[in-house]
């Protein structure tokens, strides 16, 4: 016997709202079906069960003894599974995770994530650092931090910013050479990552010619946040994005000497698939995310120089 025979799931529904309300037409609109889908349904079970279930009657119906020896257990069997659905809704409700690039992972999100946690109580939230890209179909995310030109045809995409950045370097660094007055001073130091576009990009817009970093070598870090943790240990200077940095600046920790900002093509973007766009947790973090990281880049990122574009 097929599967769909042996467990005919709408006709049992039919059967409970039929048998519960000893009516047709008011289980009919309860369940929002015609009333001949109704009497289909129950003919459909009765040939299956072999059994009559219903006596109908002048104004009103009456359960035989195989309805109600099937009512309470098909009652309790579907309130079991209203409660196994409810219970996966509200297990996925409560976990949002997060795969996220190193460092904006480790230097925003984390110092950030508590403001979130905050406003949405209910949401736990998973972070998890990954350097790889994330496959949504193989990979257990719910959104992803990303980097890179975007937007992706196939993933819902948010922008949330092409970050400023500049040279920064320890102050004892710095007063080794006598201070960092040019651009030009920097060559006289180790530079972190740069083989990096972003080194190119800087001296591009500070209007200096790109000089020849072939032989700085030493770092060929990538990822930033190493890039960070090397600069303030005094080893170079390393091409960091000011919304990382602000309180290894604020405090002295780190120098930025140039107020010139730069910046690329690349972004840092909020992605997530397109059938997850009303997820209610992902909506939640979408709204926050957008919000924060625009009030933080308002609040940190340096201005261009009035007499430069922007």
């Amino acid at each position: 016997m097929k599967l769909s025979r042996k467990f005919p799931l709408n006709a049992l529904r039919v059967f409970e709202a039929v048998a519960r309300h000893a009516s047709f037409s008011r289980a009919a609109d309860e369940l929002g079906m015609s009333q001949t889908a109704v009497s289909y349904q129950i003919k459909l079970l009765e040939d299956i069960l072999g059994e009559q279930l219903f006596l109908r009657q002048p104004r009103q119906i009456v359960n035989t003894d195989a309805a109600k020896r099937m009512l309470p257990n098909v009652g309790t069997a579907f309130e079991l599974l209203s409660e196994a659905m409810m219970s996966a809704r509200q297990a996925s409700s409560e976990t949002l995770e997060i795969h996220s690039s190193p460092t904006f992972a480790s230097h925003w999100l984390a110092r950030n994530l508590g403001s979130f946690q905050l406003a949405y109580p209910a949401i736990a939230v998973r972070l998890i650092r990954v350097s790889k890209i994330t496959k949504f179909d193989r990979d257990p995310a719910d959104v992803a931090i990303r980097w890179g030109i975007g937007p992706w045809p196939d993933l819902d995409c948010h922008l949330l910013g092409r970050f400023t950045y500049a040279p920064m370097l320890s102050p004892g660094l710095a007063a080794s050479i006598g201070g960092v007055k040019q651009p030009a001073d920097l060559l006289k130091l180790p530079l972190i990552g740069a083989e990096q576009d972003a080194w190119r990009h800087w001296f591009t817009a500070m209007g200096e010619p790109v000089p020849d970093l072939s032989a700085h070598k030493r770092y060929n870090y990538i990822e930033q946040d190493l890039c960070g943790n090397a600069a303030l240990a005094g080893e170079g200077v390393a091409m960091l994005n000011h919304i990382y940095y602000p309180d290894e600046l604020a405090s002295g920790r780190l120098v930025a000497p140039f107020r010139t900002p730069s910046g690329d093509d690349i972004g840092v973007w909020l992605v997530y698939p397109h059938n997850r766009r009303n997820t209610p947790r992902i909506k939640a973090f979408r709204d926050w995310i957008l919000s924060a990281v625009a009030a933080d880049r308002a609040k940190i990122e340096p201005r261009a120089p009035e007499t430069a574009a922007g």
